[in-house]
């Protein structure tokens, strides 16, 4: 699967692994122990004008889970996974991809990368340069930030600023809901010549992710810019509606709510059902269980409970399922914690649009926390397969309600970190206690 956000099939549940000491005042001390991925880039083959064979070899996971590998690659040195980039599945060893949509007679620049739940690793820079058809210079186009967003229309456009080695014969954007669009995909056609263009985009889907680049062609070929990311609104929420609280009427519990995009979010963990201890997991006794922290039902006031998969969704395995939520609310689906995401400017960012501010609940340095987004997301860190609990004040990980076919006995959730902007998707087993979000019907 091709990616430029890293956020889709991402393979384990990023946890921060840390070794417990206690000083001479017996505070708590977390070190981290292990490192980044080791590995190397493989040299490309089979290039030809707009496609390239690319890989690389994960030779340590740094003591930690490898949870998505794949290449990064710019017309830029020293290209990350903040550039655009091609997932190829976890793990350890070696892993090839093809990236296309590549523009002719173009060098590029590429990187294995890795990562675990210390961070990114990266092999050796190599680079390639595409064939061409009969030589000559491609034009000079980027692509202008999406405006004027609907449940099925945007605008977009371009700014052409050479046109190579002959005129701009066509132009305009092309889009997709895969990473890397281009004219072979939807496209508007905006005329001819350099300068500024703008650009109507139509007939989208609503609640919908999608990826754009503008496109100017000449005798050369084409050439692409910049690809920018949006989400449509529309169809799978109705907004809050006005609700600004929601009462449960099983405990009174009072929840606030956030309108984000089309879609209504409880700005609170849930904290519902009868505490057990962290030592015993939750059965279908017809009683909602949670877990609070260490067992101590202050911080489920503060943080909400912790709920293993089968007991939020009630021992269904139905998408969007209302589990544990109150009635007219329901557990969001992996497709809607996607479209909050990218609503929110896609893994890079989300997770600082999102974190409460400050140092009360998380841990330093909370790193880009703005919470502009109003869901203030709190670290309750969570409870691992043998009644542990863990990560308090540096992870906050939501379920989804949606299984992983592949491997029933996981199912996707969003993760928070104290020390990343990243909000990413991850697929820990169904026996860990996480946080849970509700989201309106």
């Amino acid at each position: 699967m091709r990616t430029s956000r890293i956020m889709s099939l991402f393979a384990v549940l990023i946890i921060v692994t840390v070794a417990v000491t206690y000083n001479s005042c017996n505070k708590k001390e977390e070190t981290p122990t292990n490192t980044v991925p080791v590995l190397s880039t493989k040299i490309a083959t089979d290039v030809t004008s707009s496609t390239a064979k690319v890989g690389g070899e994960v030779t340590s996971n740094g003591g930690a889970s490898i949870i998505d590998r794949g290449v990064c690659y710019s017309t830029s040195l020293n290209p990350t996974v903040a550039d655009l980039s091609i997932q190829s599945g976890s793990g350890l060893g070696v892993f090839d991809c093809t990236i296309a949509g590549l523009s002719e007679n173009t060098t590029y620049y590429y990187n294995a990368y890795a990562i675990n739940s210390v961070g990114i690793g990266y092999g050796d820079q190599k680079s390639f340069t595409t064939q061409g058809g009969g030589g000559g210079d491609l034009p000079t186009v980027s692509t202008n930030s999406i405006s004027n967003i609907t449940e099925t229309t945007a605008t977009c456009g371009g700014d052409i600023t050479d046109q190579g080695t002959s005129s701009v014969t066509a132009r305009g954007v092309c889009w997709s809901t895969s990473v890397n669009p281009t004219t072979s995909d939807s496209h508007t056609s905006d005329g001819s010549g350099t300068g500024s263009f703008t650009s109507a985009i139509t007939g989208l889907s609503s609640s919908t992710s999608y990826y754009v680049k503008a496109y100017a062609t000449n005798s050369v070929g084409t050439a692409y810019g910049n690809q920018q990311n949006f989400a449509t609104s529309g169809g799978s929420g109705t907004g809050c509606q006005g609700i600004t609280t929601i009462t449960d009427p099983r405990d009174g519990q009072v929840y606030p709510t956030v309108e984000i995009g089309n879609q209504c979010w409880f700005k609170e963990n849930l904290n519902v059902g009868t505490r057990i201890n962290g030592n015993q997991n939750q059965t279908d006794d017809g009683i909602i269980q949670k877990y609070c922290y260490l067992d101590d039902e202050n911080l489920c006031d503060a943080y909400g409970g912790l709920y293993q998969w089968n007991e939020m969704m009630q021992y269904v395995t139905n998408n969007s399922t209302k589990g544990i939520c109150p009635v007219g609310w329901h557990l969001p689906s992996n497709t809607e914690l996607i479209f909050l995401t990218d609503f929110l400017g896609g893994f890079f960012e989300a997770g600082g649009k999102m974190k409460a501010t400050g140092n009360t609940y998380w841990a330093p340095p909370n790193s880009g926390a703005t919470n502009s987004c109003g869901f203030t997301g709190l670290p309750g860190g969570y409870r691992n397969d043998v009644g542990q609990f863990l990560d308090m004040s540096f992870t906050a990980s939501f379920w989804s309600s949606s299984q992983v076919e592949e491997t029933p006995s996981s199912a996707y959730a969003d993760n928070l970190y104290h020390n990343a902007t990243w909000a990413n998707k991850t697929i820990p087993g169904k026996i860990l206690g996480l946080s849970v979000r509700c989201v309106k019907d």
